[in-house]
């Protein structure tokens, strides 16, 4: 019996993309898994019962508006329903659309309301979502969690002033959780990946150029795939990285070195 067996994940966002890929992933591991959507209520209860019937574990989700973050309290509520412990927990989920209208611009476009809804989704999510998994967790005898980064705030890319301050934001937040949370057990890290081809990156208006300047600089020579953030969110939720705390680590082919 592995090491995921019988415990569960809660991840925010796992209908597509990076999301989907974890969920799925952990799954495989036969990691039971709660995870949330925003709008595509059929679309997730179908995953999950695929998930259920491909890995053979547990598999729930539930409705989650994460510009409103104070609603993950009663998310968590049911998930208490549901599942008997909580073990890991990822924050993922993000905004897209005419929520980023003025967050996603050039910096001298950039407005109040549209950068207030990409914090809100980004740091103020997770802040409550890990309080609430962090409660759960210290009653289970400790847990990991993770959140989802983004190398847009190392390397220059068009539009996204917006979210990469928010993305350093929330790496120095998880920090802070890393330091006040280990005596719980409970680890706090960042997987930031740069950049991942999603359905949220196609939706750049400068989509295929950004991907094809982003394989050029990229020594690994390709975009990175959900996948590949799925594998390192794996790991840090496994006892290998157990000395590994209050970190980002990176995947992205090395192309913020270029």
């Amino acid at each position: 019996m592995g090491e995921f067996q019988g415990k569960t994940l809660v991840l925010s966002g796992g209908t597509r993309g990076i999301g989907n890929a974890i969920v799925s992933k952990l799954a495989k591991e036969g990691c039971n898994v709660a995870f949330t959507y925003n709008s595509s209520e059929e679309e997730a209860k179908n995953i999950a019962r695929n998930l259920e019937k491909e890995h053979g574990i547990k598999a729930r989700c539930y409705q989650l508006d994460i510009l409103k973050p104070e609603t993950y309290k009663t998310v968590f509520e049911q998930i208490d329903d549901d599942f008997k412990e909580i073990n890991f927990f990822v924050s993922n989920a993000i905004i897209s659309g005419r929520s980023v209208v003025g967050g996603f611009a050039p910096f001298m476009r950039l407005k109040p309301k549209g950068l207030n809804n990409i914090y809100a989704a980004t740091v103020l999510a997770f802040v409550v979502g890990a309080q609430e998994a962090a409660k759960r967790m210290e009653k289970s005898g400790g847990g990991s969690i993770v959140a989802i980064s983004s190398t847009g705030n190392l390397v220059h890319t068009e539009n996204y002033a917006g979210h990469a301050s928010s993305k350093a934001a929330l790496e120095i937040v998880v920090k802070y959780a890393a330091f006040e949370l280990a005596d719980k057990n409970i680890r706090v890290n960042v997987a930031s990946g740069g950049p991942i081809d999603t359905d949220a990156f196609k939706k750049f208006p400068n989509y295929e150029a950004l991907k094809a300047a982003t394989i050029a600089r990229t020594p690994l020579g390709r975009m990175g795939q959900p996948s590949d953030m799925a594998g390192v969110v794996l790991f840090l939720c496994s006892k290998d990285s157990y000395w590994i705390n209050g970190q980002t680590v990176i995947a992205d082919g090395g192309s913020s070195f270029t």
